[in-house]
């Protein structure tokens, strides 16, 4: 059993990869190009989905493919953590290449083949981070991740594309480089193994009396090195890789690339140090106070963005830390919260950049002071964009209140009115920055360009294959909130005594 299951992990990983290679090849004849992104996408998600019988039958997977020195190994785990990240990532890629087909051929893009090679190959590398069973073999995959999304994020090969590109780079291959690879030889000598712990994430890796001094620099090294989770002052790449087409910022803020870097974080949090050794060292409550400031801080920034996709970036700066302020709280509450929103935020942030992409192709408008009266041309977008604007907000039914209710709920298991607080503010923050754009564009006074014009704008072929995929992610992005249960049996099997 366990040699099947590691063949279905390997062809998990290799399925966008040969995807990538059959988009490549298929070049010249664009429908058949784009088939097969959506044929790649679609067995991702279905092999991904195969794994949760062993998952939920509470087995799991360690197997070793080959050993570069004792202790540090490309080893790959299958476990409900990994499991959550890649069933997420790999369904938002069947809708994102649908998607993709509307946008790219809506502005008639061009290097649309580069485009898709790319977006196959770093999904595939988003798979192998999920299903890494080491340190090590989680730093090469995100570093997989990070080279291949630089092509997607300077797309447009412009002035702009490439100044945002470079920054992009800079700073993930920085970060990675200059705080990860010191902090893998830091755990290594403390530990013996770059080895995760998925099977007891109380326990950890370090051994017993390890001084928390060592602990707390490779901690903090950790944290800071997975520059992609977005966290301040590490940040700044984020909302200057808005310049990519709209697609590739749903990649980078809901499928692949901000999720590979807080499920990295959350995988070293729980599976290296432990929640025993934080709360011990108390690195789990100062990471808490610490992403609170970005939670904040960026949703007053996304305050002051009039331009759509600024305002998402800034959005998803201060969800991210949502995810890691869970986790932080070492309560099971607390870390059901956190990882939960690894789905809820996909759901709902890319709902909210695929209107932001079709607002733009349909109208060619990208600032929210553009948009008033949008919403009756283009209801169906608009009332999406509403719905998953309410899930970033915490309303209920929709996804976002159950992870602001787990995450209120580890708060108080903690007794901490501060960060209570930080949740209830931020609610009130994110509906400062999102609701005002719903009710402008029902509401609000067209531009004096714009009046009298009537008619649906979402009616166009192209438009069409744009609209369908954001309205099921809308729809998706409230039923996970009535009901949550796949994912809350998941974490449940991660979180249990």
């Amino acid at each position: 059993m366990n040699t099947i299951i590691t063949s279905k992990i390997i062809i998990t990983m290799m399925i966008p990869m040969i995807t990538g290679i059959l988009v490549m090849l298929s070049g010249k004849k664009p429908n058949l190009r784009d088939s097969w992104s959506t044929l790649g996408a679609i067995l991702t998600f279905l092999s991904v989905l195969s794994f949760l019988p062993t998952i939920l039958g509470g087995d799991q997977l360690q197997y070793t493919m080959f050993e570069l020195y004792p202790g540090i190994s490309v080893k790959l785990n299958l476990d409900p953590l990994g499991v959550i990240f890649a069933l997420v990532a790999s369904f938002l890629w069947i809708l994102a290449s649908l998607y993709c087909v509307g946008y790219m051929r809506g502005l008639n893009e061009h290097a649309q083949t580069r485009f898709y090679v790319c977006y196959a190959v770093s999904v595939g590398a988003a798979m192998g981070a999920a299903f890494a069973g080491s340190l090590f073999t989680l730093y090469l995959f995100y570093e997989i991740v990070s080279i291949f999304t630089y092509p997607l994020v300077m797309h447009h090969q412009d002035e702009e594309g490439y100044a945002g590109a470079k920054k992009y780079i800079i700073y993930l291959m920085f970060t990675s480089k200059a705080f990860l690879l010191p902090a893998m030889v830091i755990i290594y000598v403390a530990c013996g193994t770059l080895d995760f712990n998925s099977m007891n994430i109380v326990q950890g890796i370090f051994p017993h009396g390890v001084d928390h001094v060592t602990v707390a620099v490779a901690f903090l090294l950790c944290l800071f090195g997975f520059a992609k989770a977005g966290v301040m002052p590490f940040h700044n790449w984020l909302p200057d890789a808005m310049v990519a087409p709209t697609p590739v910022s749903a990649l980078l803020h809901a499928v692949v690339v901000v999720k590979v870097g807080v499920f990295s974080v959350c995988r070293v949090m729980l599976s290296v140090f432990g929640t025993q050794l934080l709360a011990d060292t108390g690195l789990g409550i100062f990471t808490a106070y610490f992403v609170s400031f970005t939670i904040i801080t960026a949703s007053l920034i996304a305050l002051t963005k009039t331009n759509l996709k600024a305002r998402l970036a800034y959005s998803t700066v201060s969800q991210l830390s949502y995810i890691i302020l869970g986790v932080a709280m070492l309560t099971p509450n607390s870390i059901t919260g956190g990882l939960i929103h690894i789905a809820n935020h996909a759901l709902a942030k890319i709902t909210l950049f695929f209107a932001a992409g079709c607002i733009f192709v349909a109208s060619g408008k990208k600032d929210i002071t553009e948009m008033g009266g949008l919403g009756r041309r283009m209801p169906f977008t608009m009332l999406a964009f509403g719905v998953a604007s309410l899930g970033m907000i915490g309303a209920p039914p929709v996804g976002g209140f159950v992870t602001k209710w787990y995450l209120a709920l580890g708060t108080m298991d903690i007794h901490n009115w501060i960060l209570l607080t930080v949740l209830l503010l931020s609610s009130l923050l994110n509906a400062g920055y999102f609701v005002p754009v719903f009710l402008h564009a029902f509401f609000g006074k067209p531009l004096p360009a714009d009046e009298g014009l009537t008619g649906s704008l979402e009616n166009r072929p192209l438009i069409i294959f744009m609209v369908v995929p954001l309205v099921i992610t809308g729809i998706l992005s409230a039923l996970i909130g009535v009901y949550p249960d796949l994912f809350l049996n998941l974490i449940n099997l991660l979180v249990k005594p």
